[in-house]
C-alpha cells in the first residue's frame, strides 16, 4: 500500500533509491501477489492488483518492456484481419479497449492514426466487375470494424472510416503507384509508443504501492507441498559474489505474465510432474524503419499478403513497415533479422510504391516475439490473438497469449482469479483509472502555448513532451529551468531532448545505457546510426544521475556498440540460424558488472 504522506508523483518515481527501498521490500514482506514479468501483461496486472488494495511486488528479469512488449506495430487496433477469420469477439473486445485507453485511460500516449486500405487496380469490362466486389467486400468488413467499435459516442476515440477514389487516395498518399490502385478506404486506429506504455503501467502500480524490480531475474519457485508460495530471485545488480544476490520473495499468490518464456517457468516444476495446461509458440515479427521522406503520405497503409498483412505506419519523422509471422526457434531474448526478413518487407511494400524502396532507406530494424496459444494450426499467422489464464499448480496463475490492445483484459483476468483464491472481493477499477499523466492531459495541451512561454522553451518542444508524459511534462520542464543544459537536443538525436535521458534514470528505471536508448526514447531504431553516435553522450548524462566512474560509462558504451554492430551483422545472414547466431556476437549488458547505485 502507498504512503498516503507522500504525492502520486513521488510514489511513482522508479528512481535508484527506490529500486533499493522495493528490494528491501521484497526481502522482509510476504505480498498478496508476485507478479514475473515486466511487460504490458505484467504491469497491467501490478496495476490491477494493486488498485484493489492488494499488496503487490513485481520482478523482471532485464527492463520493463525489454522482451515483446517494446517490439510491436506499435498499434492499438482491433486487428481487421481478424474479422476475416470471423473472431467478432477478439476485435470488439479489443476496440472497446482502443477506446477505453484514447479518450480515458491513456489520451496523452494512445492517438489516431489515419490508414488506407487501397483496392487493387484492374483493366477491362471484368476488373470493373472484380474492382467492385472488392471495394464492397473490404467496405462492408471496415463498416463492421466501425461498427464494434461503437458508430457514436466520445468513447470511440476515432473518426469513423470513409471510401475514396484513385485521385483521392493518391493526393493523402502520393508514393502510391497510380496504376497499383483502384481506390481505397481511410479508415483509422490507435497509435502508441508500446514501451512508453509499459512505464508509465510500471510507474502507476508504483504510485499504488507495489513494489516494482528490474534486474531481478527469478531463478526457482518456492513450494509448500503441492503449493507455490513465492519466488527465489537474484539481483542482476549485485556485486560480483555478493552472499545476499540471491534472496526468497513470499507470495501468497503468484502470477506468471512472461509471455514466450512461459515455458521457462512451467519447467520450474518440472520436477513434480506439473503441466501446465497451455503451451505458448513464439512468433517472429520484424518491422524496418525508413525516413518520413522515403515516402510521401500524410496516412498509413495496410497491406494484404500471401499469408497475412502488412502496415506502412506513419510514426513521427519516420514510416514503420512490418511485420513478418514466423516461427522463431532460437534465443528468445535476442530475436534477430536476417536479410531474408528485410528483403520481404521491402518486396511487398514496394508493390504500391512509385518508389521503391531499397536497404539504403533503412534507419532501424527491430524485431518481437508475439506470445501466441500454440495449436494445431501449421502456420504462425493462423494462431489466435486470444488469452488464457491456468493454474497449474496451486498458488501458482499462468496468463500468455493475448495482444497489446487488450492488456488490460487479461490483467483483469488473472487477477480477478487471484482475489478469488485470497478471499477478496473487489472488482477490477482499472477501466476507470487513468495512467499517470493522464489527469489534466486535455486541459494542459490545450494551454501548451502558455507552458512554454512559462518555461521559456519553443511551443514544439513542449509538445514533443507532452505526448510523451502528458502532464508530467512539468516536471521534465522543472528540471531544465534547475539544469538549462538539458534542454539541449540529444547528441545525434535531435528529436530528443538531453532532460529526456536524465529523467529515465532519475525516475523511469533505466538501469543501463540500451534502456535509455532502445526502450525509454527509440533512438536506437529512428537514427541510422542506430544511436551510436548518441552513446556516449547519453552515458554521461545518466551517469551523473547514477553515479557511474569513467569505468562504468565506458563500459556501457561498449556494450552498447558491440550490440548495434551484431544486429547489423545478423541482418546481412541468409537465415534464421545464422542471423540468431551472428546477433549473440555481443556481451549481454546484464551480465556484466553491476552499476553499483542501483544494487539493493
Amino acid at each position: 500500500m502507498r504512503d498516503h504522506a507522500q504525492s502520486r508523483y513521488a510514489a511513482s518515481a522508479l528512481s535508484p533509491e527506490r529500486r533499493a527501498s522495493d528490494l528491501r521490500r521484497l526481502r522482509r514482506e510476504r505480498f498478496d501477489v508476485l507478479i514475473i514479468g515486466g511487460g504490458v501483461t505484467g504491469t497491467g496486472a501490478a496495476v490491477d492488483a494493486a488498485s484493489r488494495g492488494l499488496s503487490v511486488a513485481l520482478v523482471e528479469a532485464r527492463d520493463y518492456a525489454a522482451g515483446t512488449s517494446s517490439r510491436s506495430s506499435k498499434l492499438i487496433h482491433g486487428g481487421l484481419r481478424y474479422l476475416e477469420q470471423l473472431e467478432f469477439p477478439l476485435v470488439h473486445e479489443a476496440l472497446t479497449e482502443r477506446g477505453l485507453l484514447a479518450t480515458r485511460l491513456a489520451p496523452h500516449l494512445v492517438r489516431p492514426v489515419p490508414f488506407l486500405v487501397p483496392l487493387p487496380a484492374g483493366r477491362g469490362p471484368r476488373d470493373m466487375v472484380a474492382r467492385a466486389l472488392r471495394r464492397g467486400y473490404y467496405g462492408a468488413g471496415v463498416a463492421m470494424y466501425d461498427a464494434f467499435a461503437g458508430l457514436l459516442g466520445r468513447r470511440r476515440g476515432m473518426p469513423l472510416h470513409r471510401h475514396l477514389s484513385r485521385a483521392a487516395a493518391r493526393r493523402l498518399v502520393p508514393s502510391l503507384r497510380p496504376d497499383a490502385i483502384a481506390g481505397a478506404i481511410r479508415y483509422y486506429d490507435g497509435q502508441v509508443d508500446d514501451a512508453r506504455l509499459v512505464v508509465t503501467l510500471a510507474r502507476t502500480a508504483a504510485s499504488l504501492g507495489a513494489a516494482m524490480v528490474t534486474s531481478a531475474r527469478v531463478v526457482g519457485l518456492l513450494r509448500k507441498a503441492r503449493e507455490v508460495i513465492g519466488a527465489r530471485v537474484r539481483d542482476v545488480e549485485a556485486p560480483p559474489g555478493d552472499p545476499d544476490a540471491e534472496f526468497e520473495v513470499r507470495a501468497r499468490t503468484v502470477i506468471a505474465a512472461t509471455g514466450v518464456w512461459t515455458d521457462d517457468v512451467t519447467r520450474m516444476l518440472g520436477d513434480v510432474g506439473v503441466r501446465a495446461g497451455l503451451r505458448v509458440r513464439a512468433s517472429k515479427g520484424v518491422h524496418v524503419v525508413v525516413p518520413r521522406s522515403a515516402i510521401t503520405g500524410d496516412a498509413g497503409l495496410i497491406l494484404r499478403t500471401a499469408t497475412s498483412v502488412l502496415f506502412v505506419i506513419p510514426w513521427g519523422g519516420h514510416w514503420i513497415i512490418g511485420t513478418t509471422d514466423t516461427d522463431w526457434a532460437g534465443d528468445r531474448w535476442h530475436p534477430a533479422a536476417s536479410a531474408r526478413d528485410i528483403d520481404y518487407l521491402l518486396t511487398q511494400v514496394n508493390t504500391v510504391l512509385d518508389r521503391p524502396l531499397s536497404t539504403s532507406d533503412i534507419e532501424g530494424v527491430y524485431v518481437g516475439l508475439r506470445p501466441l496459444l500454440a495449436g494445431n494450426a501449421e502456420s504462425t499467422a493462423k494462431l489466435s490473438r486470444e488469452h488464457a489464464v491456468v493454474e497449474p499448480m496451486l498458488g501458482l496463475l499462468m496468463v500468455a497469449g493475448g495482444k497489446l490492445t487488450t492488456y488490460r483484459v487479461m490483467a483483469a483476468d488473472v487477477v480477478d482469479r487471484a482475489a478469488r483464491r485470497l478471499g477478496v472481493d473487489r472488482p477490477s477499477r482499472t477501466a476507470d483509472l487513468p495512467l499517470l499523466g493522464a489527469d489534466g492531459f486535455t486541459a494542459m495541451w490545450r494551454d501548451r502555448a502558455d507552458l512554454a512561454r512559462r518555461y521559456g522553451m519553443p511551443v514544439g518542444a513542449v509538445e514533443h513532451l507532452l505526448e510523451r508524459y502528458g502532464t508530467l511534462t512539468v516536471h521534465l520542464l522543472r528540471m531544465i529551468d534547475a539544469d538549462p543544459t538539458l534542454a539541449a537536443p540529444v547528441v545525434g538525436a535531435p528529436e530528443y531532448l538531453t532532460v529526456e535521458i536524465a529523467y529515465a534514470a532519475r525516475a523511469e528505471g533505466a538501469l543501463h545505457l540500451e534502456d535509455v536508448l532502445t526502450r525509454r526514447t527509440r533512438i536506437a531504431i529512428e537514427t541510422a546510426h542506430r544511436g551510436t553516435e548518441s552513446a556516449r553522450h547519453a552515458a554521461d548524462v545518466m551517469g551523473a544521475v547514477l553515479g557511474w566512474d569513467a569505468a562504468v560509462r565506458a563500459r556501457e558504451v561498449e556494450n552498447y556498440l558491440a550490440r548495434v554492430a551484431a544486429e547489423r551483422q545478423s541482418q546481412q545472414m541468409p537465415d534464421d540460424a545464422t542471423a540468431g547466431a551472428a546477433r549473440l556476437g555481443a556481451p549481454d549488458v546484464r551480465e556484466q558488472a553491476p552499476c553499483s547505485p542501483c544494487a539493493g
